[in-house]
């Protein structure tokens, strides 16, 4: 049992670097600053970019309505989003998806955080920021200086969530 433990300590503080390290890498600064231009769409049809949200944390979750474990972590992200919306932190949903099919989901499941649409220049560069099997759900989240504090392949719990964004407070 002790080794166990051991084996799992240290591979989680290998992880830790290895995320941090990524993070910390230029094509990591990059690609945080190009998501923040990408142009993308509203649910109005308007096109927007996520630069337009200043001094605010940013959590971009990248997901799509016919994605299970996306469509389970939105109660989630709609409780982070009111638990933290006084520390200007601000879920924003890039759904790879159509949009009629994202605002009809939207209405179903109340999703009250900002939902946009994007193409497979969004996934290409959720690949940039360590999406590297390219799959959703797929979450990034931004300090108020615009760098990559943290990103998740999968899934996310409330706890994790928690987690990553009470330090960046």
């Amino acid at each position: 049992m002790g080794a166990l433990l051991i084996v799992a300590a240290a591979a989680g503080f290998a992880g830790y670097h290895f995320n941090r390290a990524h993070l910390d890498s230029p094509a990591t600064k990059i690609a945080a600053r190009k998501l923040l231009l990408l142009p993308l769409v509203d649910l109005n049809g308007k096109t927007q970019t996520l630069s337009r949200e200043q001094a605010k944390i940013l959590v971009v979750n990248f997901w799509a309505t016919w994605c299970p474990p996306c469509r389970e972590e939105i109660p989630v992200l709609k409780k982070i989003q009111r638990k933290y919306a006084s520390n200007n932190v601000e879920i924003v949903g890039i759904a790879l998806d159509n949009a009629v099919k994202v605002q009809e989901y939207s209405s179903e499941m109340s999703i009250d955080y900002g939902l946009l649409i994007g193409g497979l220049e969004v996934l290409a560069t959720s690949k940039d920021l360590g999406n590297r099997a390219e799959v959703l759900p797929f979450t990034v989240i931004l300090d108020r200086a615009r760098q990559a504090a943290f990103t998740h392949a999968g899934a996310l719990s409330e706890a994790a969530l928690d987690a990553a964004l009470v330090p960046l407070l």
